[in-house]
């Protein structure tokens, strides 16, 4: 039940990671993508959070569900706020190295890419999800 004072209560708090690996061709930066077939879009792996769950948690937890990668957090990057079917969504995100992992396909996500930073920015399919990878360039010192 929302307080009349407090819209904060009406907010979709979500989070997820600019998920990225050296590329085991040629040393180069990748940038992993998730396709959502639901929406038919491709995106940074991100999701609703749970009651009271830590935004990191949150994080770490969705991109492993969604990517069957889990990774190692690193700096914070910046925070989205948009409007989704009709609310305020607030989603936190951060920078993480992929460690270990496979990908399977699954309910939420069909598919994943892994691509340079200049090529995932022409495929994501929301123009507020290009600006985190230049903001993860930026957080691990490559622009």
């Amino acid at each position: 039940m929302s307080s009349g004072n407090n819209g904060d209560n009406d907010v979709i708090r979500a989070a997820g990671c600019v998920l990225w690996r050296r590329s085991p061709y040629d040393d180069g930066l990748e940038v992993c993508l998730v396709h959502r077939p639901k929406y038919d879009d491709w995106s940074h792996p991100k999701g609703k959070l749970k009651r009271r769950e830590d935004a990191l948690a949150g994080a770490l937890r969705e991109v492993e569900e969604e990517t069957g990668f889990r990774c190692a957090p690193g700096a914070r990057l910046p925070t989205a706020h948009y409007v989704a079917n009709g609310r305020p969504k607030r989603v936190e995100y951060w920078a993480a190295e992929a460690t270990d992992g496979t990908f399977r396909p699954n309910r939420e996500v069909d598919r994943i890419a892994w691509l340079s930073p200049t090529a995932a920015r022409h495929r994501l399919t929301q123009p507020r999800d290009r600006t985190l990878v230049d903001a993860l360039l930026s957080a691990l010192h490559l622009t």
